[in-house]
């Protein structure tokens, strides 16, 4: 199953979509709960003229959703990313309140309850009975498949899940799901509207967790179940090679025990692997210590808990595509992005190598017999662009490089990866030209990703090769018949990499 085909219809690059409506005027956010009023402070601070209604049933959620929001616009103030007039207007027309009836105007409705089927479905019949009938509904569900929840709609092909990433009004990340009654046109406007307001949208099928949760779920769940060989510190310390911080210090930053228990519950209809620890039930902090704190592991504890987390990591990223959930560009790019991942899977496999994968999914068969394995070659996991979606529209091949997190900033990788994609195509004759751009609004490219350069450094003539290696792009540009033209949609950096087209 080929997924970029089935998920993306046209193009990867969401702005490059013709929106037939403009950005919302009026926003509903239903839940003011955890998630709730970061979504919606993120869509004020991105339209800061957007009337937002916050709506609970409840009175304390609501006061308390009032003074996180305004304490978010007085640290943006404090720390100088946010003038005082700015965050004063991020603060206007949001009205915080439990009466449904305010909400008939809004263009889009973002539902972010608790998880529960009947609650969502109760609550998504109410606000149809209110609003107009080109309103477009979402929900921020985690795990429940758009199909079960709004299967009682009666227009059910104006709504699908959009899922957010704590913390909402700061993460990139967002997933789009697509199923089979969603309007293909409204699932392409949430895409566009994501990215025009700053967030690097994903589009994904509409698979129990969809797709970067089945990865961190199963990383939490699995974590658990290690806790029979290393303690909740030490496999903190084994997972912060590939993570930041800990399954478990993040489990208790964001009471996440609950959460990955329910979501695993529903991921045992697709096997019996999937049962979570239910030591998940029975604790509520775990004892673990602050990211970096010095550890001591035994090689042997490193080794079994190292195999364990990367081998459920691998597991769920063959299935994702295999199965089509996911694409892998977005799927490498999304876990860093939503989870911080350090690097993507498909880099971490590539990092291994073929044979140590092979070695790690042998032996997690052996210990968690019935998590999915590979079902291709190794290699074809690997033949995708990193940091590039290219897009062909009329015969104009568009490459956007995508990578927000670093303000598109060109590393070796991409670098190598424009290379190739213009020497791929030049003598296409469907080809017509190059546009080069970059992702998002923000930022066109950074320029160089200075990383690389500290391997060479008192090395002559290891430094000329590698200016000659990375100058390699601007040779084929310079000498391309077919024309290069650079659509610069924000900050550009004067290297000769990004300007030079």
């Amino acid at each position: 199953m080929d997924s970029k085909n089935v998920l993306y219809r046209s193009v990867k690059n969401p702005l490059l979509l013709k929106p037939e409506r403009p950005l919302p005027r009026q926003v509903a956010m239903i839940g003011a709960g955890t998630i709730g009023p970061d979504i919606g402070y993120y869509l004020k601070s991105a339209l800061p003229d957007v009337k937002l209604f916050l709506v609970d049933v409840v009175e304390e959620p609501l006061k308390k959703a009032e003074k996180r929001l305004s304490g978010y616009a007085s640290k943006s103030v404090e720390r100088g990313k946010m003038k005082e007039e700015q965050a004063k207007k991020v603060l206007e027309n949001i009205f915080y309140t439990a009466d449904y009836g305010t909400i008939k105007d809004c263009d889009l409705v973002i539902e972010a309850a608790t998880e529960s089927i009947p609650l969502k479905q109760k609550i998504f019949a109410q606000i149809e009975s209110l609003v107009s009938s080109d309103t477009i509904i979402t929900s921020n569900t985690s795990s429940i498949p758009a199909d079960r929840i709004f299967s009682a709609m009666k227009k059910p092909e104006r709504a699908t899940v959009t899922h957010f990433f704590a913390p909402a009004w700061r993460s990139l990340a967002v997933e789009v799901i697509t199923w089979e009654k969603a309007d293909p046109k409204v699932v392409d406007y949430l895409m566009w509207m994501f990215a025009a307001t700053g967030k690097t949208p994903v589009m994904t099928d509409n698979a129990i967790c969809f797709m970067l949760d089945r990865i961190w779920d199963n990383w939490t769940d699995e974590a658990a179940y290690l806790l029979n060989v290393a303690t909740a510190s030490e496999i903190d310390h084994v997972a912060e090679e590939f993570v930041p911080a800990g399954p478990f210090f993040v489990m208790n930053l964001a009471h996440g025990n609950p959460i990955t228990y329910e979501t695993n519950i529903l991921q045992m209809e697709e096997g019996a692997c999937y049962k979570p620890a239910l030591i998940l039930l029975s604790v509520d902090t775990w004892n673990t210590k602050k990211p970096g704190a010095g550890i001591e592991v035994s090689g042997a504890t490193r080794k079994v808990v190292r195999d364990r987390l990367m081998g459920t990591v691998f597991s769920q990223s063959f299935d994702i595509i295999d199965r089509g959930v996911g694409t892998l560009e977005d799927l490498n790019f999304g876990t860093q992005v939503a989870l911080a991942f350090r690097k993507g899977p498909m880099d971490y496999m590539r990092d291994f190598g073929e044979a140590e994968v092979s070695r790690i999914m042998k032996k997690l068969e052996t210990d968690r017999p019935g998590f999915p394995m590979a079902k291709k070659p190794y290699e074809e996991y690997q033949r995708f662009n990193r940091y590039l979606l290219v897009d062909d529209i009329g015969g104009v091949k568009v490459i956007t490089m995508r990578r927000p997190q670093a303000m598109n900033a060109i590393n070796d990788e991409m670098s190598d990866e424009l290379t190739a994609t213009l020497k791929r195509f030049e003598d296409d004759p469907k080809t017509k030209g190059f546009i080069l751009t970059g992702y998002g609004t923000a930022a066109f490219s950074a320029g160089a990703d200075i990383g690389g350069f500290p391997k060479v450094l008192g090395d002559r003539a290891k430094a000329a090769q590698y200016t000659r290696d990375r100058a390699e792009v601007q040779r084929v540009i310079d000498n391309m018949e077919k024309p290069v033209v650079a659509a610069v949609n924000g900050i550009a950096s004067a290297h000769p990499e990004t300007v030079s087209c």
